[in-house]
């Protein structure tokens, strides 16, 4: 049991534990480096890096998510984003790339996302990524599923994504009919992938849902402001132990079927990359590392999805940067730099051969220890 600290007379708040708050352990082995594998799957789903994009317009177009597939990972188009409200985003795009000042940027923000989501734009875009030979991931918020989900479905993707800051196996609504999970997947013939999700107890009952993965964190980084905003904040490294905890429950209880757990928030570098999946994930989710990739729709500017929220925006909005690299060199590098923010699933490769371990799964059990 985590401790459990008393912060007042009758209120105790339990210990959690960020990934920069712990470090990997090797073991009496090592590997070549040649013979790891950072293979993964999803259903039937095969991907070289276990990488998913976070669904933001700043780093996802049809474009982009087909580049990132065709490069090994998975790329994950938001289905309430700029492409699926303007036939080409591409000049607004731009503008906000071009913007300086960070209150002007939320306002402006929350004005161009104030158009309606057209949805034959959904079905164009599904279509571009489907011809460009990928695997298509469409992003939607619990909030429109129901509305927006049979558009999705037809249009032909391979894998859905319901993604909120937070969602639940539970929701209660006295105004709205909530959307049931369980009955909603239990209907599909395609895997589901929900969160995000921040304690056992959730993850378990998401996993119940019958969802192919579930998104632990709430995409939070150093532009994230759901902590100031909701006062909410995830230590990524217990969230993503305490998840693992129940997969591993769950998949005592359903003689084995395994859920996949995408860790979604505070990994900039190879090394939290590293600790996240030591921690128990199986992929993680980026979003500001793949806006510094040459060519990403926003030119170098990073904001989240929730950072248009037409009254209560939760995140700030990062200036355009220089260019790290191409996507490639992003993902494989060569770096030309200590820093980790290059060669990000190469440095992945090699924390694991370092350690002795041959795949994802394997280096699931790697050592840790606390160093702060």
């Amino acid at each position: 049991m985590r401790d459990v600290v008393e912060i007042g007379l009758g209120k105790t708040a339990q210990r959690g534990y960020h990934l920069d708050d712990i470090a990997i352990v090797p073991s009496r082995r090592t590997r070549d480096v040649d013979d790891v594998s950072t293979e993964w799957k999803v259903d039937a789903y095969p991907f070289k890096i276990p990488c998913v994009a976070h669904p933001s317009d700043a780093t996802m177009s049809p474009q982009s998510a087909i580049a990132l597939g065709r490069l090994g990972g998975l790329g994950v188009l938001n289905a309430e984003g700029l492409w699926t409200r303007y036939e080409d985003p591409t000049k607004i795009l731009e503008e906000l790339a071009g913007l300086d000042e960070e209150a002007d940027a939320t306002k402006r923000l929350q004005e161009v996302y104030s158009e309606p989501i057209r949805p034959e734009l959904i079905a164009e875009r599904v279509r571009t990524m489907r011809e460009g030979g990928v695997t298509v991931a469409v992003r939607v918020s619990p909030q429109h599923t129901l509305a927006l989900a049979p558009v999705i479905l037809d249009a032909g993707v391979d894998l859905l994504v319901i993604q909120g800051t937070l969602v639940s196996a539970e929701h209660v609504s006295t105004t709205d009919e909530p959307l049931n999970l369980k009955e909603f997947i239990a209907d599909l013939d395609l895997p589901v992938i929900v969160g995000g999700c921040t304690d056992y107890k959730t993850a378990l009952h998401l996993m119940r849902t019958g969802a192919a993965g579930v998104i632990v964190g709430i995409g939070a980084d150093e532009w994230s402001t759901t902590d100031t905003v909701l006062g909410i904040r995830v230590p990524m490294a217990s969230a993503i132990a305490d998840a693992a905890a129940a997969r591993r429950d769950y998949l005592d209880e359903t003689g084995g079927r395994y859920v996949h757990l995408i860790a979604d928030g505070g990994i900039q570098t190879s090394g939290d990359i590293a600790k996240a999946i030591g921690c128990g994930a199986d992929a993680v989710m980026l979003g500001e590392p793949l806006s510094l990739a040459a060519g990403a729709p926003a030119g170098g500017a990073w904001w989240h999805s929730a950072a248009s929220h037409p009254s209560l925006p939760r995140g700030g909005f990062c200036i355009a940067g220089e260019p790290d690299g191409t996507l490639e060199e992003l993902l494989y590098g060569p770096a030309d730099r200590p820093d980790g923010q290059l060669n990000l699933f190469g440095g992945l490769r090699r924390a694991m051969a370092k350690c002795g371990y041959h795949d994802v799964k394997e280096f699931q059990k790697v050592g840790l220890v606390l160093d702060r």
